[in-house]
């Protein structure tokens, strides 16, 4: 093979490597720190890009999605001086690739001892009851902490969220113990309430039925009033007008005749009952004369009778 061909393969290598040191191609969501002959260049976005080989190099690759980073558990001490293990992860995004690049030899070793120290700092001002039960407290804690400091590393700690918080197993079981007391302590509460209110409904019911049955008696009673003075004054009327059917009857001709009859048969008939009724009777003193007694009861009807008379005349 003569040499020119060979000088020209070897420029046409060396063109194919320049070329391919030349362009670079960024993925989506991806940035590259450029340095030029050992010092910061340019940040390069995602896309087609060309530099200058061998004079330019890509020093750094950042990955600009949202990325989990755990930390490891860690014993806490509360201030009621309980010790908890406590572990978490938390959630960071690349907002400035040269800071990133530069700011911090490792922004990921740097975010999770931060993390933790804050984390131990929030703790140790809590009881253990507020730990247990403020960890949105806690992670906004953190959070704030790191956001503060990631300027600095160009990096932006969105969220951090606890996983677990583990006390002691004494601490676990006089935890339960204690829900335990506080669950038969409602339970109590909850029945005493409940009799409590089954005796004030009995009581109330009992009230009522009381009331009802006196209205009931009022109003029997009442009834049986109305009744009793209603049937009086039927018995007062009839009683009236058989009076006045006497009177008119004695008036007319005939009826005096017939009057002394009735009261002498009422007479001997009412004589012949308290005979029948007893040993012992009370007698008149004349009892042989019963005619006179008839007589003397007449006269006093036709001496009613001649003032009802009158008084009708005058009327």
């Amino acid at each position: 093979m003569p040499i020119s061909a060979i000088v020209a393969i070897a420029i046409v290598l060396v063109l194919v490597i320049i070329g391919a040191k030349a362009i670079q191609i960024v993925p989506q969501q991806s940035a590259w720190v450029l340095e030029r002959l050992g010092r910061y260049h340019a940040t390069l976005p995602a896309g087609l890009n060309i530099i200058t080989p061998f004079i330019d190099h890509i020093a750094y690759k950042h990955n600009l999605r949202e990325f989990p980073l755990t930390a490891s558990p860690q014993v806490c001490i509360t201030r009621d001086n309980t010790q908890v293990t406590v572990d978490g992860i938390l959630y960071y995004q690349i907002m400035d690739p040269k800071l990133a690049s530069y700011g911090s030899s490792n922004y990921q070793l740097a975010i999770t001892q931060l993390a933790q120290t804050t984390l131990r700092s929030a703790i140790g001002t809590m009881d253990l009851d507020q730990v247990l039960s403020s960890r949105a407290t806690i992670n906004a804690e953190v959070v704030q902490a790191l956001d503060e400091a990631g300027v600095t590393w160009g990096v932006k700690v969105l969220r951090y969220e606890i996983r677990d918080i583990t006390p002691p197993d004494a601490i676990v079981k006089a935890m339960e113990m204690q829900i335990t007391a506080e669950r038969g302590k409602r339970a109590i509460i909850a029945k005493s309430e409940g009799d409590r209110t089954q005796q004030i409904n009995n009581a109330e019911g009992e009230r009522q039925s009381q009331i009802n049955r006196s209205e009931g008696e009022q109003q029997a009673s009442i009834n049986v009033a109305s009744g009793q003075a209603q049937a009086i004054e039927l018995v007062a009327r009839a009683t009236a007008n058989a009076i006045q059917m006497i009177a008119e009857s004695v008036t007319k001709p005939g009826g005096n005749q017939a009057l002394q009859l009735q009261v002498a048969k009422e007479f001997v008939a009412q004589f012949g009952n308290i005979a029948k009724a007893g040993t012992t009777i009370l007698m008149p003193a004349n009892v042989a004369d019963i005619g006179s007694l008839v007589e003397t009861a007449l006269q006093i009807i036709k001496s009613d009778a001649k003032a009802a008379s009158a008084g009708a005349a005058g009327s």
